[in-house]
């Protein structure tokens, strides 16, 4: 009977242990999507943003205004400036960042 109690708190821990992590993994993407936002020069120099795949393409108003640098530290893979729009590749993320945009733009 003690190493039935024990086995179920064992097991209780590694669970516990184990939804600790994955909270701790997950991206918070409404934080990671208002820090973009600053980087782009903020909402009001955001035109359009479109996502395509893996990437998010951007229209700004003044792409001088934009911290490239930053965007790359926030875990893009590349940014390409074309005239007044910027192609941005974030991976994966791409649509979950352009959904979290959409609700604060």
């Amino acid at each position: 009977m003690s190493q039935l109690i024990q086995y179920i708190i064992i097991i209780a821990v590694l669970v516990l242990i184990s939804l600790i992590i994955i909270k701790l993994s997950k991206r918070d993407f409404n934080i990671e999507a208002n820090k973009l936002i600053g980087y782009l020069g903020g909402k009001e120099n955001i035109i359009n943003a479109e996502c395509n795949m893996s990437r998010f393409k951007v229209i700004l108003h003044d792409v001088s205004k934009v911290d490239k640098d930053a965007i790359q530290k926030l875990g893009a893979k590349g940014v390409v400036e074309i005239d007044n729009q910027l192609k941005i590749v974030f991976g994966s993320n791409a649509k979950q960042l352009k959904k979290y945009i959409d609700d604060i733009i």
